[in-house]
């Protein structure tokens, strides 16, 4: 009976434990080992499912298209608690979470309601260098997120060596209204590019702008040796936008992608993810 009792305050001592992590609003004792997690940023959902810590609840790009599916059906079933511009406090709360992840930029204003309900951890900025973030996760999971970065990593290697990528250029295109988004080498997608051995076309703009918008007159601004351009719908050759398919010359082969994970899948999973459809894309005869 005694081992069991000893058993048993093991067990709660590790449930009430806590460590101290230090974000952008200061340092915020969190559970040593958080069980639920609600989410408001799509790198702390990608990151936390990367690291076995599947959220209880999470916001979204949008509600009707939920959780993206490339996260697997893991986080099929995850509750959405509002979008990542305006999630809903009263959904969060009633989730009794044990731990919040937000963003300054996004939810500064509420991070005094979000502490109120569970401890609350905010990092910096969406606009920081991904990994960074990945790295906050996983401290504030308690989890180490090194391994997956360096999984990251050393696919981009094995990428670039087997396909011979350095000296090629490559360029992602978002068709949005009747602009395209060119995305620099500050994005995510744009990054995983070129730790694949891409160089993203230079642009002034890239050295503090993570994308830059053009008209479509200014299409060909986009030429690379690589071009790839996302799709709500990418199997569907009608989504490839005109100013793409009007000028053959400067674009001769380019490709359709998933911009549910090129765009807004940052994160190590999301990063796997772009990594597949690169690999996919070169293999192509």
């Amino acid at each position: 009976m005694a081992s069991a009792c000893s058993t048993d305050a093991t067990a709660e001592d590790a449930a009430d434990s806590t460590r101290t992590v230090t974000h952008a609003r200061g340092d915020t004792e969190v559970p040593s080992s958080p069980l639920r997690v609600v989410t408001l940023e799509p790198v702390q959902l990608d990151t936390s499912v990367a690291l076995g810590v599947v959220p209880v609840g999470t916001s979204v790009l949008s509600e009707a298209t939920g959780v993206p599916p490339y996260l697997g059906d893991e986080a099929s079933r995850i509750e959405t608690v509002g979008t990542v511009a305006e999630p809903r406090v009263e959904a969060i709360a009633a989730l009794q979470p044990d731990l919040i992840l937000g963003t300054e930029t996004r939810h500064s204003e509420l991070y005094e309601r979000l502490s109120a309900i569970a401890p609350t951890v905010f990092m910096a900025s969406q606009s920081d260098p991904w990994q960074d973030n990945v790295r906050l996760v996983g401290r504030a999971l308690g989890r180490d997120a090194e391994p997956l970065l360096g999984e990251y990593d050393a696919r981009c290697d094995e990428i670039a060596d087997r396909f011979d990528t350095a000296g090629s250029t490559a360029q992602l295109i978002r068709p949005r209204n009747e602009e395209l988004t060119l995305y620099g080498p500050l994005s995510f997608a744009g990054s995983t590019l070129e730790c694949a051995g891409f160089t993203t076309p230079p642009r002034p703009e890239w050295s503090n702008e993570i994308s830059v918008d053009v008209s479509p007159e200014l299409a060909t601004e986009a030429r690379a040796d690589l071009v790839v351009v996302t799709s709500a719908t990418p199997d569907d050759p009608a989504s490839m936008p005109t100013s793409v398919t009007s000028n053959t010359t400067a674009f001769p082969n380019p490709h359709l992608v998933d911009q549910s994970y090129w765009i807004t899948g940052v994160g190590p999973r999301g990063g796997q993810a772009v990594l597949d459809d690169i690999e996919r894309l070169l293999s192509q005869p």
